[in-house]
């Protein structure tokens, strides 16, 4: 039951539960390694019903990511609320503590990966643009951080993913060190 006392349709239940089997299924096999039948088996659904709620495989996949930029958010939010203290740096740094934590699942991580491989598809790099702009907005305005720190705050982020989808925190090299100096993920 919705909280107004109306009962959600079918389809209105069901399109989060799709969103998140989405998000989960194209984070192991991407954009072109995943069929809708795969997000369908997932959910446990038929792939009619998931074409019912989304009527493109590049919606579904943007709604994913939609979902994924949510959970980031929220994820900041907590950390930025938690921050020792309320100044723009310790603000950044406790969000991106929080995103540290969030991306040891590696589902949210790898399907960010996956979207900048086919931001050129519209849908798809819509709503990974909307994405980092909620993202970098939400930075800006709840640390109040000068506009380098927020970029500097985001470059990092993207360091995070490289350093994390490349293992290359398990390296010993000199180059392994010198990119992840500082940063954990």
């Amino acid at each position: 039951m919705a909280s107004s006392g109306i009962a959600l349709s079918t389809a209105e239940a069901r399109r989060p539960i799709v969103t998140a089997a989405a998000l989960r299924t194209f984070a192991r096999g991407g954009y072109h390694g995943t069929t809708v039948a795969d997000v369908a088996r997932a959910a446990e659904i038929s792939p009619a019903y998931v074409f019912k709620l989304f009527p493109s495989k590049e919606t579904l996949f943007a709604s994913a990511l939609e979902l994924c930029f949510s959970q980031v958010s929220d994820a900041l939010a907590l950390g930025a609320d938690a921050a020792p203290d309320q100044s723009p740096a310790e603000v950044l740094s406790a969000m991106g503590e929080a995103y540290a934590d969030l991306i040891a699942d590696r589902s949210l991580l790898l399907l960010q990966v996956h979207a900048l491989a086919v931001a050129d598809v519209p849908e798809i790099g819509a709503a990974l643009r909307a994405g980092l702009a909620r993202i970098t907005m939400f930075a800006k305005e709840r640390s109040g951080a000068p506009d380098e720190d927020v970029q500097r705050f985001v470059a990092f982020g993207q360091l995070c993913h490289l350093i994390a989808t490349t293992h290359s925190d398990d390296e010993t090299g000199e180059w392994a060190r010198i990119i992840s100096a500082g940063i954990r993920h």
